[in-house]
């Protein structure tokens, strides 16, 4: 459920809050009323504004790097997807082909609409910018302004978010496996290379019997210890000589992890724009708790 609070629900769901908390000082008719629901608004909005510098310092401060060079670590790309068209997914509801989908299921009720369901997809996202080629994986991404669709059908209203197969920008932790980077262990190969050899004894000694007589002596066995480790020792080379594969995933020391068609550009725009209505609305919060905490009233306020 938490999926669904991401992104720029937030600013949606704290905006509802806000509604939520005036409609209720509103209806109170109570000078301590008001004073503990500006406060909360403040605070709400306090919260909303952080989260929203918070992520449009990071991706300020982000340069955007270029697959086949970027650094192991947190990193921001913007490239294509590289999905061909067959292997794209089919929401389940308006059947629009995409990259990433989640959708929420409603029912009609006597009040209003409940939810009944949701659900988000987890196959994974291939994009490349020219110089190479991404796999990211957008389990616990933050996914900003997707494309929303909505059907209705019946007493049913489905809800549903799209990341289009268009340009996609990703923000989050990078790591390059196998290639270069790959962590290989000489010893243990040779071990294990030379344990398999032994299962099959009569290849073993075919190989390595040099006098015949049905065993493998000390310095037989050293012969077959030596041809194991230049056996591994081309294995690793030929992995490192690889390319390897580049993949994408939420990082774990909780840094910001986002998904979204939009360009870093627009992303930081959006993030000023919305940090800069919830900066006004936690002054005018501020500044209606002080107002109804000298006991003044709402109609004066209008007067």
């Amino acid at each position: 459920m938490l999926q669904f609070l991401r992104g720029h629900d937030n600013d949606a769901i704290t905006s509802v809050g806000h509604l939520t908390l005036l409609l209720m000082a509103v209806y109170a008719h109570n000078q301590r009323v008001w004073i503990g629901c500006c406060s909360l608004i403040g605070l709400i909005s306090l919260w909303a504004w952080a989260a929203n510098y918070q992520r449009c310092r990071v991706i300020s401060d982000t340069p955007t790097s270029r697959i086949a060079s970027a650094a192991q670590g947190y990193v921001e790309l913007y490239g294509r997807t590289a999905m061909a068209y067959n292997n794209l997914l089919i929401s389940p509801y308006s059947h629009t082909r995409c990259i990433w989908y989640r959708y929420r299921v409603y029912e009609k009720e006597d009040k209003g609409w409940r939810q009944v369901s949701n659900h988000t997809s987890d196959s994974t996202i291939e994009i490349s910018d020219g110089t190479g080629s991404c796999v990211i994986d957008p389990d616990h991404a933050e996914v900003i302004a997707p494309d929303r669709r909505v059907v209705n059908q019946g007493s049913y209203k489905y809800v549903e978010e799209l990341l289009r197969s268009d340009s996609v920008y990703a923000l989050g932790e990078f790591a390059t496996i196998g290639g270069a980077n790959s962590i290989l262990d000489l010893k243990s190969d040779v071990t294990a290379l030379l344990a398999s050899w032994k299962e099959n004894k009569q290849s073993l000694l075919q190989r390595f019997d040099l006098d015949g007589n049905g065993e493998i002596d000390f310095k037989e066995w050293e012969l077959a210890r030596r041809a194991a480790m230049r056996e591994v020792e081309k294995e690793h080379r030929e992995i490192r000589a690889s390319d390897g594969v580049h993949v994408m995933r939420a990082p774990k020391n909780g840094r910001p992890f986002l998904l979204s068609n939009l360009s870093p550009q627009k992303l930081r725009t959006t993030y000023r724009c919305w940090g800069a209505v919830h900066l006004t609305i936690l002054f005018l919060a501020v500044a209606g708790a002080l107002w109804f905490w000298q006991g003044h009233t709402l109609i004066e306020l209008f007067t």
